[in-house]
């Protein structure tokens, strides 16, 4: 054996190589537990923190809270800045969350724009709103990127060891549960874990799992609502609306299931289906009738939407013209950049966009401006105070005013009684849909319209 050294404290070299592969491990360890972007920990570090906590803990088990966060709408400034300004988004927000937080908490990245904490004096429901209050007034001061500025908000999901679970899989999962229902309040908001809202994801879980379902097995169907001519009466086209009803759920609201597909990640097939199945009923109606078709925000900010939109009716050789898809301005306001691309993509095939739910949003003017629109739809909520609010007759009239001056056409949605329809077609608006002309019917009993008009047809040339 060698030694290095002299005098007393000889090491041997076998030693020194020990030391430095110790050093090495550390090193690499420390790797692996660290985020490259930002410098924080990683989803594995907040795992082994959480479960060094729970072990720690196990004998007196004091509470304590993890959380995580998501920047609201990055995606999209990091497709309009740039990856770069989208790193230098996350890097500020990792300093300054660091810098907030109590000294003995953990901040880590977990990926993209999500962050976790663990805050192991964090106790109470209480305290962990506290925090998440706090943080998003940190979000508030705009983020700096040299030559501009941006300001952005998150949305934050907590919980607390041992109420919401013993591990640390368990209590990530009630986060992102937490997280997900603040998310789909609206941006920059705070939601704890509750054991109320377990029984909110069961509901929720036990509903995903049969839509997939009815979706492999074609059982969420198209029904179809008339839109009329207010001035003749006469059926100009359809709008197809999702129905589904479950054998053991029940009819399910659309307003329940079509949100769930969004977010659970599957619109798109359900999209197909629907409208694979309105363009097979539409092929049976007259040439002149058009079918409208709904597309949701998610699939605004998908570059592929339009294309797989012409490629369906161009496999069933279905007339674009005869197609009117409606959007939200919602929709286009999430990813403005795609959804241009996705609305230009359909004009050019001669698809018609209609603007709905017109008037309920932020900057429905500015989406007039930004977007190549052919209708407007005007919202049910103006339509339905018509009879006794006179700012509605107003509101209704201003938008009358301004699409004919843009050359626009308009569709009243809502009408349920012949006083609101009456009032419309006083007011120059020449297209309606609602309850007073026709309820959503499944597509038999819409091909059995066209059989009886054409019936009562045959009988006048008699």
């Amino acid at each position: 054996m060698t030694y290095v050294g002299a005098g007393i404290g000889l090491v041997p070299d076998e030693d020194v190589d020990l030391s430095e592969r110790l050093i090495q491990n550390e090193e690499e360890d420390r790797k692996v537990l660290t985020d490259a972007l930002t410098g924080l920990g990683n989803l594995r570090r907040l795992k082994l923190k959480t479960e060094s906590l729970i072990e720690e803990r196990a004998a007196d088990p004091a509470p304590f809270s993890i959380g995580v966060f998501n920047i609201d709408r990055f995606k999209p400034l990091n497709d309009l800045f740039g990856r770069k300004a989208g790193d230098e988004i996350l890097a500020q927000v990792a300093l300054r969350i660091s810098a907030a937080l109590p000294d003995d908490a953990t901040l880590v990245r977990i990926s993209g724009d999500k962050f976790g904490m663990l805050l192991p004096t964090c106790f109470f429901e209480k305290d962990a709103e506290k925090v998440g209050l706090l943080l998003k007034e940190v979000f508030a001061a705009p983020f700096d990127l040299g030559e501009r500025t941006v300001r952005m908000s998150a949305c934050f999901g907590f919980c607390q060891h041992p109420f919401a679970g013993s591990s640390f899989d368990a209590l990530f999962d009630r986060c992102e549960s937490a997280l997900y229902l603040a998310k789909k309040a609206g941006a920059g908001l705070v939601q704890v874990y509750t054991f109320e809202m377990e029984e909110e994801m069961r509901k929720r879980t036990r509903v995903e799992q049969a839509l997939r379902k009815a979706i492999a097995a074609e059982e969420v169907i198209p029904y179809f609502q008339p839109i009329v001519s207010l001035n003749q009466g006469s059926v100009v086209g359809f709008e197809c609306l999702a129905r589904w009803t479950d054998p053991e759920l029940g009819p399910v609201s659309p307003g329940v299931f079509i949100p769930l597909a969004e977010q659970a990640g599957f619109i798109d097939s359900l999209t197909k289906l629907l409208l694979r199945r309105a363009i097979e009923c539409a092929q049976s109606w007259p040439k002149e009738i058009f079918l409208s078709f709904n597309l949701s925000s998610v699939q605004l900010i998908d570059p592929t939407t339009g294309l797989m939109i012409l490629s369906m009716l161009n496999r069933m050789d279905f007339d674009p013209r005869r197609i009117e898809i409606e959007i939200t301005e919602t929709a286009t306001m999430s990813d403005p950049v795609t959804a241009e691309r996705v609305i230009n993509d359909l004009r050019a095939a001669g698809i018609r966009l209609s603007l709905d739910d017109f008037g309920t949003g932020q900057s429905s003017l500015g989406r007039l401006r930004d977007f190549s629109f052919d209708k407007v739809k005007i919202d049910r909520a103006f339509v339905s105070a018509l009879d006794e609010d006179k700012q509605s007759e107003h509101i209704v009239r201003a938008i009358l005013n301004m699409c004919e001056a843009l050359e626009l056409s308009v569709i009243a949605e809502g009408i349920e009684t012949p006083e609101q329809a009456e009032k419309l077609i006083s007011l120059g608006c020449l297209a309606g849909q609602g309850f007073h002309y026709g309820r959503p019917a499944d597509a038999e009993n819409t091909l059995g319209y066209f059989r009886d008009a054409q019936a009562a047809l045959s009988r006048v040339a008699l």
